[in-house]
């Protein structure tokens, strides 16, 4: 019966040492190192990936031991904290400074007004339904105001039918009363993104 011993992995050691000393922003947990990056001459891409896993190992060692050489322990009984110091390199901002929107013609009347934006459950799609004893949508797909659009049979008024033009129905004229409010929405979101480009 043989038996395979395995073999532990070399330890590394913890100090590192380069021609020219690290410098560190502890408050980012940041390391630069200056020294260049000596490429291995063989063109295998194994070793070029040992060669920069082991440069990023000796960074991440040097900012360990600067973080327990340098900064105040304290233990807590969630573990042991350092505290770190506040950063000195200065980062760009990822995105652009906010600028203020320009005043749209809505909003300009409703201050005018004193009208106020509507709370978040007064902007919610959804109602109670007491018949279904469910929660439906106000509008959209399968809202509640598109009840009855799809019934077999739906009442109408005399008077309404005598009106109606001849050669238009009850659901045709519901349809294109839906479409021409959707264009004229769409008319005054342009119309106000006219308004809000000239008056940059």
């Amino acid at each position: 019966m043989s038996t395979t011993t395995t073999q532990k992995p070399p330890k590394l050691p913890v100090t590192v040492d380069k021609p020219t000393p690290y410098t560190f922003d502890l408050g980012l947990l940041l390391a630069n190192d200056p020294n260049p990056v000596a490429l291995p001459k063989s063109s295998d891409p194994s070793a070029l990936e040992s060669h920069l896993a082991s440069v990023a190992r000796d960074g991440a060692q040097v900012l360990i031991n600067q973080l327990l050489t340098t900064l105040p322990i304290s233990s807590t009984p969630q573990g042991v904290l350092l505290t770190l110091p506040p950063v000195q390199t200065p980062l760009p901002r990822e995105k652009p400074v906010p600028t203020p929107k320009p005043e749209t013609k809505w909003s300009a009347f409703a201050k005018r007004r004193g009208i106020k934006p509507k709370t978040r459950e007064q902007r919610r799609n959804l109602q109670y339904n007491e018949a279904t004893g469910e929660w439906e949508r106000k509008w959209g797909y399968k809202g509640a105001n598109k009840a009855g659009q799809d019934d077999a049979i739906i009442e109408v008024s005399a008077k309404k039918e005598a009106e109606r033009k001849e050669g238009t129905s009850v659901r045709g004229d519901k349809r294109r009363e839906i479409r021409e409010r959707v264009k004229r929405n769409e008319r005054r979101m342009r119309r106000n993104l006219r308004n809000a480009e000239g008056r940059k």
